[in-house]
């Protein structure tokens, strides 16, 4: 029966995406930038709607820019449920742009790419968010660089601050957690780490009947004269305190993928 039901959401997934690009290619060119921003998030609510994710949202997320949110990474996931909690522009890998479908929603709402190996890239990435920072757009990256196990998290990296301390804008600490709703505890169906797939991570996804995802709002922080590699800190400082507000269990062994396991 839970196949039988996860099948169900994955048709009803891929009809969503299709109206997706539906609205992208006959709607968006019509649209203001405001009411783009609109039908992003109810899209993005539907789809979390659609596989049976609960939201939930603690704390203010930002009605406006200029803010750079700065949240953990946890899984392929995040980016749903954060435009879900509220509209923001994502920095993303370059490789996300290449992907079928994926990368034509994501550059149609708004997606700045970045190559991370490459330094000169992340200087003009570091360039365009401030743009788009002074413009008052609300811009959000995942400083861990990658998505970490749920458990712990990875040291922050502090290039993509620049942006910030440049425009002088303030950054939100946000913290992301995925949990069984019937049982309160960490869930890892959407894990997307390591030799794990993304098939996988889908499929266990939609395979679970109570997941919650918990957007966790902090407070508003400007640098203040610190370096970034210092804010970077306190920042990761102050994501790791949101998150670890509730208990986080030790990974279950069973969950740790193999390669080539679905």
């Amino acid at each position: 029966m839970r196949a039988i039901r996860a099948t169900g959401k994955l048709g009803r997934m891929l009809a969503h995406l299709g109206r997706g690009l539906w609205t992208i290619s006959r709607q968006f060119p019509t649209l203001d930038q405001t009411e783009k921003e609109r039908l992003v998030q109810q899209w993005a609510g539907r789809m979390l709607g659609i596989m049976h994710i609960e939201l939930r949202v603690s704390g203010e997320p930002p009605a406006h820019g200029p803010v750079l949110l700065v949240a953990n990474h946890i899984s392929w996931l995040d980016i749903l449920v954060l435009h879900a909690a509220g509209y923001c522009r994502f920095v993303s890998k370059a490789d996300v742009k290449h992907w079928p479908v994926v990368g034509t929603l994501a550059t149609a709402a708004g997606t700045l790419y970045i190559e991370r190996e490459s330094r000169r890239d992340a200087m003009r990435v570091v360039h365009h968010m401030t743009e788009h920072l002074r413009m008052g757009d609300v811009v959000a990256v995942f400083p861990e660089g990658t998505t970490g196990d749920g458990i712990t998290m990875l040291p922050f990296h502090a290039n993509l601050l620049q942006a910030a301390v440049t425009a002088d804008v303030p950054a939100l600490p946000v913290a992301l957690r995925f949990i069984d709703g019937r049982t309160g505890q960490t869930s890892f169906a959407p894990s997307f780490v390591g030799q794990e797939t993304l098939v996988g991570s889908v499929w266990r996804t939609l395979s679970s009947n109570s997941l919650v995802a918990e957007v966790n709002y902090g407070e508003m922080q400007r640098a203040e004269g610190r370096s970034r590699r210092e804010w970077a800190e306190d920042l990761q400082h102050r994501v790791n305190r949101l998150r670890t507000a509730q208990a986080v269990p030790t990974r279950p062994a069973a969950l740790r993928s193999e390669p080539g396991r679905l």
